[in-house]
C-alpha cells in the first residue's frame, strides 16, 4: 500500500468514526505561539528561512543520490529516504504555521487537523527508525566491513526501509481513530501552531486514560526501542574503533559517526523535551514549550542535509561541482 492509498485510506475512516457523531466541532483554532503575538512577523520570517532551507536541502540531497550511481549504496539510501521524511514532517507543518504567523490563519478544518496529526506523529516515528537503521549500518560498515555488502544489501536496506515505515502508520493509526471517536468540550482553542495528539485530548470531554496510555506505549515502545539498538551499535563501534592500531584510521572512523550522532541528538533532544513537558512539565511556561514544539519539527530537517553535505564528500564535492560547474 502506497503512502498515498493509505492516507485516503486514513481519511475515509476518520470521516466515517467520527461522521455520526455532533460532538465533535467544525474546525479548530490554532493560536500560534502564545505570549509572543507580537513577535509572531519576524519569528515567521525565521521560521520561513529554515522551511526553504530544510526543501532545498533535502531535494538537493535527494537529487544527488538519485543521479550519481556510485552513492547507491546503503549509507546513502538510508540519508535519502531520512531526505523524504524530513520533506513530509516539515511540510505537514510550516505551510499552516506560516498562514497561522503572517496571515492570522488560525482556523483548521477538525479532519485536517486529525490528518495533520497523523502525519506528525507517524513519520516522527518513521524518522526516528531511519536513524535507527543508520546506526545499524555504521554499525555493519565498521565492525564487519568486509561484510558489508552482503549483509546490506539493496534488498536488505528496501526491507528495512519498508518494516520502519510500515511501523509508523500502523503504530499510530489506533491513537488517531481513537481520537475521532471522542467528545469533545466546546472549547476549540490548540494553543500552539499545529495539531498533535496531546493537544486534541487536553480538549476532549471524556477520559482520555487509555488514549494517553497508548500514546505512551507508542512513544516508548518506538523511541525506547531505537534509542537502545542505537545506543548498542555505538558502543560495538566506539569498542571497534579504540582497539584499532593507527590513530589516522580512529579519527576516520569517529568523522564517519560524527554527523549521525549530530542529527541523533538533533532530533531526540527537543522530541525527549515536548513529549516530557506535554506530560509534566506543568511548570514550564507555555511559550517556552510551545517554542521547542514548534523547532522539533523545524530544526533536524533543516540540519540533516547540511550536516551530511558538509560532514560527507561525496555529498559535498557534488554540491561544489553542481555549484561552480566543475570536477571538485
Amino acid at each position: 500500500m502506497t503512502i498515498l492509498s493509505y492516507f485516503s485510506f486514513f481519511r475515509i475512516l476518520t470521516m466515517s468514526a467520527s461522521g455520526n457523531r455532533s460532538s465533535h466541532p467544525m474546525s479548530f483554532i490554532l493560536l500560534g505561539i502564545p505570549g509572543l503575538e507580537n513577535s509572531h512577523f519576524g519569528i515567521a520570517f525565521l521560521f520561513c528561512v529554515m522551511y526553504v532551507v530544510a526543501v532545498v536541502g533535502n531535494i538537493t540531497i535527494l537529487h544527488i543520490i538519485r543521479t550519481d550511481h556510485t552513492l547507491h549504496e546503503p549509507m546513502y539510501l538510508f540519508l535519502a529516504m531520512l531526505a523524504v521524511t524530513d520533506l513530509v514532517l516539515s511540510s505537514s507543518t510550516q505551510p499552516k504555521m506560516l498562514a497561522i504567523l503572517w496571515f492570522h490563519a488560525h482556523k483548521i478544518e477538525y479532519h485536517a487537523c486529525l490528518i495533520q496529526m497523523f502525519f506528525i506523529h507517524a513519520f516522527s516515528s518513521v524518522e526516528s527508525g531511519v536513524l535507527m537503521a543508520m546506526a545499524l549500518d555504521r554499525y555493519v560498515a565498521i565492525c564487519f566491513p568486509l561484510r558489508h555488502s552482503s549483509i546490506l544489501t539493496p534488498s536488505a536496506v528496501g526491507k528495512l526501509g519498508a518494516v520502519v515505515m510500515m511501523r509508523g502508520l500502523l503504530w499510530v493509526s489506533p491513537f488517531c481513530f481513537m481520537v475521532s471517536r471522542m467528545p469533545f468540550c466546546p472549547s476549540q482553542i490548540i494553543p500552539q501552531s499545529y495539531c498533535e495528539h496531546m493537544a486534541l485530548l487536553k480538549l476532549v470531554c471524556a477520559d482520555t486514560r487509555v488514549n494517553r496510555a497508548y500514546g505512551l506505549f507508542v512513544a516508548f515502545s518506538v523511541v525506547g526501542f531505537d534509542m537502545i539498538v542505537i545506543s548498542i551499535s555505538y558502543a560495538m563501534i566506539l569498542r571497534t574503533v579504540l582497539g584499532l592500531p593507527a590513530g589516522e584510521a580512529r579519527l576516520k572512523a569517529f568523522g564517519t559517526c560524527a554527523s549521525h550522532v549530530c542529527v541523533i541528538l538533533a532530533l531526540y533532544i527537543p522530541a525527549l523535551f515536548t513529549f516530557l513537558t506535554h506530560r509534566f512539565g506543568h511548570r514550564v511556561p507555555r511559550v517556552v514549550h510551545v517554542m521547542f514544539a514548534n523547532l522539533y519539527l523545524l530544526v533536524p530537517p533543516m540540519l540533516n542535509p547540511i550536516i551530511y553535505g558538509v560532514r560527507t564528500k561525496q555529498i559535498r564535492d557534488r554540491v561544489i561541482q553542481g555549484c561552480c560547474g566543475k570536477d571538485p
